[in-house]
């Protein structure tokens, strides 16, 4: 179910299949903005396959403006053992260049956690480039904290495949 459009004539919308490439192309315009286009491996193939076939790894809204894609946001759910409850994870949000400033990002999270409080979830979750100052302010305004005490560890490529041979 979209979002209504405001007065600016944005709507936020469910993601299709039908998306999948636009998607992948605002993911790789977010990795060249961050330095980071090399290290995208996936494709708009694997965005059709892991998010509209079978069960669902992620979940996206689409910002689009008189139906034009302006933004993007990638979420899916998790499970707190410590809460007891669920949680939403939000792995992507992009706005195009030409969008920001005009409260988007704002407008694509507090929908993710309007659509995932729906489902039962009770918290949000999301990383920040270390880099990206300017995100990790956008985020504390809206109340979302840096996590202190916790931090990410990740296992790929070759280091995945060793732990999978650990007994």
């Amino acid at each position: 179910m979209p979002a209504p459009t405001n007065e600016s004539g944005l709507t936020l919308r469910s993601a299709t299949a039908d998306d999948a490439d636009v998607m992948h192309e605002m993911i790789m315009a977010m990795a060249r903005e961050a330095g980071a286009g090399g290290r995208v491996s996936s494709s708009a193939d694997d965005f059709r396959r892991f998010g509209f076939a079978g069960a669902p790894c992620f979940y996206a809204l689409i910002a689009e403006r008189e139906k034009r894609p302006v933004g993007l946001c990638i979420y899916f759910f998790s499970f707190s053992t410590w809460r007891g409850t669920r949680g939403v994870y939000v792995q992507d949000i992009y706005v195009m260049e030409s969008e920001r400033g005009g409260a988007l990002a704002r407008r694509l999270i507090a929908e993710t956690a309007r659509r995932a409080g729906k489902q039962g979830a009770r918290f949000l979750r999301l990383s920040v480039d270390r880099k990206n100052a300017a995100a990790r302010r956008f985020y504390a305004k809206l109340g979302i904290q840096h996590a202190a005490s916790e931090c990410i560890y990740m296992a790929s490529g070759d280091d995945f495949e060793a732990l999978k041979g650990l007994e």
